[in-house]
């Protein structure tokens, strides 16, 4: 089965850092935060389908207040060329368009980290979508 990515785009995008104090203790408090990805998907026509990749940092602790929000969110429109079986699919919308637009992702974080003046955000270089796909079958 074969597809293409026909476009991408930023969906949504959110960064913010709530007041000053939260700023000042960013460098600090930052170990306290994970990445997340989710990835939803619809399908538009027949043999198109729009995935949604959202990555955004949260809490670890979940009872912990919030005093940074970041998010971004790429959408892409994938045209397949013929329609396979439904795990060949679900691999293709799970794990290989996700692996071809994280990199765009991480990009965009790094630079808004980097343009408030945080130039250590460690955010990892990959992500293993095909074990998270391979958990969600379990």
């Amino acid at each position: 089965m074969s597809y293409e990515i026909v476009t991408k785009y930023i969906k949504d995008l959110n960064f913010k850092i709530e007041n000053a104090k939260s700023y000042f203790l960013l460098e600090k408090d930052i170990k306290n935060y994970t990445f997340v990805c989710d990835i939803k998907s619809k399908k538009l026509k027949e043999k198109i389908i729009q995935v949604d990749v959202n990555l955004r940092l949260i809490p670890v602790d979940q009872k912990s207040k919030r005093n940074l929000d970041v998010k971004v969110e790429l959408t892409s429109i994938i045209q397949f060329t013929e329609i396979g079986n439904k795990d060949e699919m679900a691999k293709i919308i799970l794990i290989s368009v996700p692996e071809k637009l994280y990199p765009d992702m991480r990009e965009v974080i790094i630079f808004l980290f980097k343009s408030s003046g945080f130039n250590k955000i460690n955010i990892p270089e990959k992500i293993d979508f095909k074990k998270l796909y391979e958990s969600r079958k379990v």
